[in-house]
């Protein structure tokens, strides 16, 4: 069951809509919900940046490989930028799914 996102951690959501549950991993709970939340990366999702730029222009995005370490924010930047452009986001992972995976999802999804 999903829940609406509570205004803390430590306040109880009041109906079920959101995402993420006070049941939910910590982790998750505090992942950035905006670009302005989101540390690291200045370069890049900084004011006057490329991805500001593009988010901020209201066109679609390229197409993009996200590389590094785990833990490091690349699930989390890839959805707020989705979000921001209002794009579909599908995460998929280089070490758990393959070409029958890719596959799978074109045939189901075709944009």
């Amino acid at each position: 069951m999903t829940y609406r996102q509570p205004q803390s951690l430590f306040t109880e959501p009041d109906e079920p809509v959101g995402a993420t549950s006070t049941h939910a991993p910590l982790a998750d709970r505090m992942r950035p919900r905006n670009l302005s939340e989101f540390v690291g990366q200045d370069h890049l999702v900084g004011e006057g940046r490329i991805f500001r730029r593009l988010i901020e222009g209201g066109g679609t995005l390229p197409s993009l490989i996200l590389w590094g370490a785990p833990g490091t924010g690349k699930t989390t930047l890839a959805r707020l930028l989705a979000d921001r452009s209002e794009a579909k986001f599908v995460p998929l992972s280089a070490v758990f799914s393959g070409v029958k995976d890719i596959r799978n999802f074109d045939k189901s999804f075709k944009l």
